[in-house]
C-alpha cells in the first residue's frame, strides 16, 4: 500500500515548481524509497527507516529547505490524490490523512515566500 501511496505522491512532485527543487536528487527514486521506509516504520511495519537512517528527526531533516505554508499545501494536494488513489476503508483512510496533515503541518519552518 504504502509503495502505491509514494509512487502516486511522487508522479505530482516530479511536476511541481516549488516542491520539485527541494529534492536533492534529480532522480526521485531515493527520496521516494526514503518516504515509504518511513511510513512502513511509523505504521508498524519492519524499523528499516531506522536501521539506515537513525532516528527519522522529521523538522530536523527537512530544516534546510524552505517549508512554507504553500509548500506544505503543495505536498498535502500531491498526497491527498495519492490517499485517493489507494481507495481506503473509510476509517483507515481518515487516520492516515490525520497523520499526514499533522505531519505536514508540523514541519512549516518559514511563512516567507
Amino acid at each position: 500500500m504504502f509503495e502505491k501511496l509514494v509512487a502516486e505522491f511522487y508522479r505530482g512532485v516530479a511536476s511541481d515548481p516549488v516542491l520539485k527543487p527541494m529534492y536533492p536528487e534529480d532522480d526521485l527514486g531515493p527520496a521516494a524509497e526514503r518516504l515509504t521506509m518511513f511510513l512502513e516504520q511509523y505504521w508498524g511495519g519492519p524499523g528499516t527507516y531506522s536501521e539506515q537512517r537513525g532516528h527519522p528527526r522529521l523538522r530536523m531533516r527537512h530544516q534546510p529547505f524552505k517549508v512554507n505554508p504553500d509548500a506544505r499545501d503543495r505536498w498535502l494536494a500531491h498526497m491527498r490524490v495519492a490517499v485517493d488513489s489507494l481507495d481506503l476503508p473509510p476509517l483507515a483512510e481518515e487516520t492516515l490523512w490525520d497523520y499526514l496533515q499533522r505531519a505536514a503541518y508540523a514541519m512549516v519552518n518559514t511563512f516567507d515566500e
